[in-house]
């Protein structure tokens, strides 16, 4: 049999669509730090690679599950104690009606799952614009359209409820809530989330509710877990001890279905199929969730109050540099200014990058409505970091408008 010429693997075409802001950032990022230059990144929201490390009680109980053994194959919906402990959590919210819990390889896993278990080729999902770019990516693969729905900056980014509405077909399944949201930090309104689930049991449609940060709130604020204000809506929650508990690389992540047994049976189990497929989650590390949950959470509380602090610095700092505008995050541990600087966002972030070595995230790699430019910001380096990467900021805004 003769062989062709041309023997290169052509990679399936579900791969096209799939990119990863986030990261592809790297590639230029590495270019610069080659010439020696000082980095400054703002782009990755990882606590472990600035000042925060994880509570030593979380560490040790994941070190006695090594010791005690538990390295093998864990349950495939998770440790039985670790599903109670998520379950007693999520009750302590208000969420009623929990149907199934279950354990995986991080909050993105759980996305991963139920998005899966969900949407067909032909159907859409409604994301919000700007959003996390992990649900687009998924969707790519899986061959479901992405509907973006936008948040209103005008508003301090609130979903705007009338946009979601009009988005809204006989292929929609679900929608997607990130809150407090990646990438602006907004913190939804009750009667926002309220509007919402109103519209998803006119629609029959599932809600995916992202609450990773629920923990990381500013102001004194508290959240409030969408699923906790209907026991009839179809609610899948995520959350995980990345964030809050400072281990991102345990991996460690869950969902919680809720919602009327006769109406999530079929998808509970679609799901417990899925689990079984890939066997299970990282073992040991589920028995840190417990303790994360029910112990001491001091460590949250002074992280709370530093980030607060960094917050403060990153939306003044970025208020006073004419031609960007900031709206000040209620949670979590980033902002996504607007430019008004006359550069598409992601020439605005390329320059930053290679004259000053800060690297920031374009914001076209969340979304963002048309005829806007925006980036993101990761406000997790200290203070001084933070307010040197604003200075480089200001100089090369400042060079863009003359």
């Amino acid at each position: 049999m003769p062989l062709t010429a041309n023997r290169a693997i052509r990679p399936a075409r579900r791969t096209e669509g799939i990119k990863y802001a986030i990261r592809d950032v790297i590639a230029l990022a590495e270019q610069v730090a080659a010439t020696g230059r000082e980095m400054l990144y703002l782009n990755i929201g990882d606590p472990n690679i600035f000042d925060f490390a994880p509570p030593a009680h979380v560490l040790e109980a994941t070190f006695k599950a090594m010791r005690d053994n538990h390295n093998g194959y864990a349950p495939s919906s998770g440790v039985p104690e670790a599903r109670e402990a998520v379950r007693r959590e999520a009750e302590r919210k208000g969420i009623r009606s929990i149907q199934h819990v279950y354990i995986t390889s991080g909050c993105s896993e759980a996305i991963d799952l139920a998005l899966s278990a969900l949407a067909d080729a032909g159907d859409n999902v409604l994301t919000p614009s700007p959003g996390y770019p992990l649900y687009t990516a998924v969707l790519s693969k899986l061959g479901v359209e992405n509907r973006p729905y936008f948040l209103d900056e005008s508003a301090g980014w609130t979903p705007d409820v009338e946009d979601i509405a009009a988005r809204i077909d006989a292929k929609t399944k679900a929608i997607v809530l990130i809150n407090p949201n990646n990438p602006t930090g907004a913190m939804y309104p009750r009667e926002a989330l309220e509007r919402i689930i109103d519209l998803t049991l006119r629609n029959n449609l599932v809600i995916l509710a992202d609450e990773i940060y629920d923990k990381l709130v500013f102001d004194g604020q508290t959240h409030t877990s969408l699923a906790s204000l209907s026991d009839e809506a179809r609610v899948i929650t995520f959350n995980g001890l990345s964030k809050a508990y400072v281990v991102p690389g345990f991996r460690v992540g869950w969902g919680i279905i809720s919602g009327p047994t006769a109406d999530v049976a079929d998808f509970c189990e679609a799901i417990r199929k899925m689990e079984r497929a890939r066997l299970s989650a990282n073992h040991p590390e589920q028995y840190a969730i417990k303790p994360a949950l029910e112990g001491p959470q001091d460590h949250r509380h002074e992280m709370v109050q530093r980030l607060q602090r960094r917050r403060d610095i990153t939306t003044c700092a970025l208020n006073s540099i004419p031609g960007i505008s900031c709206v000040k995050p209620g949670g979590a541990f980033y902002a996504f200014p607007r430019i008004d600087l006359g550069v598409p966002d992601a020439t605005f972030v390329q320059r930053v990058l290679r004259e000053t070595g800060v690297v920031l995230v374009h914001g076209s790699g969340f979304g963002q409505r048309p005829g806007t430019e925006h980036f993101r910001v990761v406000f997790l380096p200290p203070e001084e970091a933070l307010k040197r990467a604003f200075e480089h900021i200001a100089s090369v805004a400042a060079a863009l408008r003359k």
